[in-house]
Formats: structure tokens, C-alpha cells, sequence
């Protein structure tokens, strides 16, 4: 199946790591790229790009392979120390973020990060692909993982997928997410009853969330304005303690929610 373009259309929610080939990296939607209603080709938007790695030779080949693309541009690069002054002076879209630096520790600038007003999304960059930082990662607030060997036609898509709202994962880090959590069986457990703090039509948000519709989209699917969708999914979020859209559905895939739910609006 080849890697959305543009402004990242739909992809299958949990079965598309299983069933993609191996090699070739896994997008989700969360969130269309472009404004509701508005179509790729409408829309002139630049996707702004700050890359943070200790080596020189990454920075520059992550900006030169992605400023061949006239929608993104890489607004700056940064070591790991002055990651985080970079990216509040420049407010970028996407942040590509190192795992491992000798200055300071990629998941400590992630957090940092993602306590910003307004964050970006950020995504890992990474020369290993270990389980428990794939985890970790996404667990503070990463939206991607992402290899430093990542082939460079491919770059492109994936940044795109990110800036759209979704969640970018090799095969081997879609697998590791999908099978393991950190933390023991009674913590999980504890994690998937928060499902049931939520409201009947919150559960039905959230199981669309997790089919990666847009706030318009889900408004038309149960006949509700994309504000009030917007403010449900902001109480969903609140209530099962996640800091994205990704995270909570993936805890509702966790508790059976997507399994025992029926399709809110279906036969409609």
C-alpha cells in the first residue's frame, strides 16, 4: 500500500501495521491537514520543520532531503541544548527530535515540549528501534518514531502525515505498540476503566476519534456542531488522562471499546 500524500488521507486504524509490508512506515490520521471543508489542492500551507540531533551530518541531510519538497520547510536545526529555545522561537509545525544526545536527553526535551502552550507535534528520530523507548516516547506525547535510516523518499510523506495529526511507526514500533504496555496487568487494567468515566455520546466520539475522522466529520456522523465535538474531545481527553487523540484511542482499543461499540451513526 503505498504512503499517503499531501494532505494525508485516511489510513486503516490498527490494521494497517499488521498488514503493510515490511520496511515501509505506518501513517494514521488522527486529523486532516487542511481546514474542514477544504480540499489539497485549495490550500497553500507550508509545513514549518525544526530537526534536533548532536550531529551535524543528520541536520543538514533531514534539511537538505526535506526542503526539496515546496510544501515543508525547515525552519531551523538544533543540537539537544538548545532544542527547546529553538522551537519557542520559532513556533514550528513538526519538531524531528533525537532519542539520545550527549547534552540532554531527547524524552526530557519532549516533555518540555509538550508543556508548551499550543505544542508541536513532535516524532523521534532514532538508530535503534527498542521497544521500551518506543513506548516511552509515545507515552510522554511523541506523535511518530521514526528510524534515522528512513528511506529519503519517504521523509516527506511521513512529515506530512505528522503535521496532518497522525502518528507515524515502523512496522517493528506498530507491533510494539499494539502488543505492549508498560507497567503491570493491575495498571492497565486501572488505564482501560477510565473508559467508563465517559458519557454515553463521549464513547461515541471517542470510537470515531479512533476511526480518524475529523471534528467535522464526526459533527455530521451523530449530528452535532464541530464545536461541541471539539469540546467532547477535550473532555475525553481529560477524563482518560492522555495528552492526544492517538493516545486515547489507542486506550479504547485497549478496554474493548472499538470491539463491544457499535458505529455511531451507522444506517443512518
Amino acid at each position: 500500500m503505498p504512503l499517503p500524500s499531501g494532505g494525508c488521507r485516511p489510513a486503516v486504524w490498527l490494521e494497517l501495521p499488521l498488514a503493510g509490508p515490511q520496511g515501509l512506515y505506518v501513517g494514521f490520521r488522527v486529523e486532516s491537514a487542511w481546514p474542514d471543508g477544504m480540499n489539497e489542492g485549495e490550500a497553500e500551507l507550508v509545513i514549518r520543520v525544526v530537526v534536533v540531533d548532536d550531529e551535524a551530518l543528520v541536520r543538514s541531510g533531514f534539511e537538505l532531503i526535506l526542503g526539496a519538497s515546496e510544501d515543508i520547510e525547515v525552519v531551523a536545526t538544533a543540537r539537544g541544548g538548545h532544542a527547546v529555545e529553538t522551537v519557542r522561537r520559532q513556533r514550528p509545525d513538526v519538531v524531528l527530535l533525537d532519542i539520545r544526545m550527549p547534552d540532554v536527553d531527547g524524552l526530557t526535551v519532549l516533555r518540555e515540549l509538550r508543556t508548551m502552550p499550543d505544542p508541536p507535534v513532535v516524532a523521534m528520530l532514532t538508530t535503534f528501534d527498542a521497544d521500551e523507548y518506543i513506548l516511552t516516547a509515545l507515552h510522554s506525547g511523541a506523535a511518530g518514531f521514526l528510524l534515522k535510516d528512513t528511506e529519503p523518499e519517504q521523509l516527506a510523506h511521513l512529515v506530512r502525515t505528522l503535521a496532518a495529526g497522525g502518528v507515524v511507526l515502523s512496522p517493528k514500533a506498530s507491533r510494539a505498540l499494539l502488543h505492549s504496555h508498560p507497567g503491570t496487568a493491575a495498571a492497565v487494567d486501572a488505564e482501560a476503566a477510565r473508559v467508563r468515566l465517559l458519557t454515553a455520546r463521549e464513547r461515541d466520539v471517542l470510537v470515531l476519534v479512533a476511526e480518524g475522522l475529523s471534528n467535522a466529520d464526526i459533527g455530521a456522523r451523530v449530528h452535532l456542531g464541530a464545536g461541541t465535538v471539539k469540546d467532547h474531545v477535550s473532555a475525553i481527553l481529560t477524563k482518560l488522562r492522555v495528552a492526544s487523540r492517538v493516545q486515547a484511542a489507542l486506550l479504547a482499543q485497549r478496554a474493548g471499546l472499538l470491539d463491544e461499540h457499535p458505529r455511531p451513526g451507522a444506517g443512518r
